[in-house]
């Protein structure tokens, strides 16, 4: 049974991996986009079992209304892909309230926005899976990406919170963290800070995304949503490509280590 998909940020990178994806199979997707002239290739190609949606999820009556659209036009929504997002570039001394509240505004509370908008729907029909796009950067830290961190740590709690609540209506949460895949996250779609000379040589050592990593294929990604969306029960988090994977067992193996190390402070306390 063909599945209805509503994506944002559906028109380039791992969203649009993930439409292309999905009407491959023969589901219906509609995907969001700030511009209609985005989608326009997906359209031309797949008629109507695509429904571009323009709108910016930074908007909550905009977000209302596109959501509503896809609602109608779809006759309902299965999967909410949030997938809208960016990423904001500088040392944590160098982001201003402003970058921050930003970069805040669209990876975290675009994602609350829409959730909150598909959500009524999903409990009156018994069912439904939203789909977080977090990160790698949601699990590991880096340096020169603070506020991006910010907004994905804040969706993996606010995510893992929510999945509890939606439980017993019969909906699903998953965060899926890709690695470096070949988008452009630190290409044209992110911002950067106004650099300070201090952190010069922390810059020219951070050459590349997430430690250097090859970047992985948008196109895989996409077949990997289906297995996710497909599963009778669907993971609350799930690492997507092989440098996430490396880096986030890395990292925890780290973590368990140091923990270890210090657990003497539990029994000195208690």
């Amino acid at each position: 049974m063909s599945k209805r998909w509503l994506i944002t940020g559906g028109a380039r990178g791992l969203g649009r991996a993930f439409a292309e994806a999905a009407l491959g199979r023969g589901d219906r997707v509609a995907a969001s986009a700030r511009r209609m002239d985005d989608l326009k290739t997906l359209k031309d190609r797949h008629g109507d079992q695509f429904i571009p949606v323009t709108f910016d999820v930074t908007d909550r009556r905009a977000v209302g209304v596109g959501v509503q659209i896809a609602l109608e036009q779809l006759g309902g929504i299965d999967i909410v892909v949030n997938n809208a997002g960016y990423g904001h570039v500088g040392a944590f001394e160098e982001v201003t309230d402003a970058e921050l509240r930003r970069q805040l505004d669209v990876n975290l509370f675009g994602a609350l926005r829409v959730t909150q908008a598909v959500l009524p729907t999903m409990r009156d029909q018994g069912s439904g899976h939203i789909i977080q796009i977090s990160s790698i950067g949601g699990v590991v830290a880096f340096p020169n990406l603070s506020a991006y961190h910010a907004s994905k740590w804040a969706l993996e709690g606010m995510s893992e919170s929510l999945a509890v609540e939606v439980r017993k209506f019969g909906i699903s949460v998953t965060l899926v963290e890709p690695g470096a895949f070949a988008t452009d996250s630190e290409g044209p779609s992110s911002t950067r800070s106004e650099p300070n000379p201090a952190y010069d040589s922390l810059r020219a050592a951070r050459s590349a995304p997430y430690g250097g990593q090859n970047p992985d294929d948008p196109h895989l990604a996409g077949q990997a949503m289906l297995r996710i969306v497909d599963a009778e029960s669907p993971p609350l988090r799930a690492l997507l490509g092989p440098t996430a994977t490396d880096l986030a067992y890395r990292m925890h193996e780290r973590r368990l280590n140091t923990w270890k190390e210090w657990d003497s402070l539990s029994r000195f306390m208690f």
